[in-house]
């Protein structure tokens, strides 16, 4: 099945991407490539402070929080990582 949307790293996705173990590396790669890719309007659409912006779980603490350009079919990968502050 071919992606219906492009995916982008922000700068600070990238270095939370970095700080991820290789077993959660792998498991955004295949959520971006059969989730958020495909079908990015599944993941939690935030509130407040994060408005416009949605978030999809990685892990049990891990979040991937990104924002949907719908016009140019591109997701915007914003942050990969806890939001509990650790």
């Amino acid at each position: 099945m071919m992606a219906k949307y492009d995916v982008f790293f922000t700068r600070q996705a990238l270095k939370d991407l970095k700080t991820l173990s290789p077993k959660l590396q792998k498991k955004l790669k295949e959520i971006l490539k059969e989730v958020i890719a495909a079908h990015p309007h599944r993941g939690k659409k935030l509130l407040g402070e994060f408005g416009g912006n949605y978030s999809y779980r990685l892990s049990l603490k891990d979040r991937i929080v990104y924002s949907i350009d719908e016009p140019k079919k591109q997701v915007y990968l914003k942050r990969v990582r806890t939001h509990y502050g650790d």
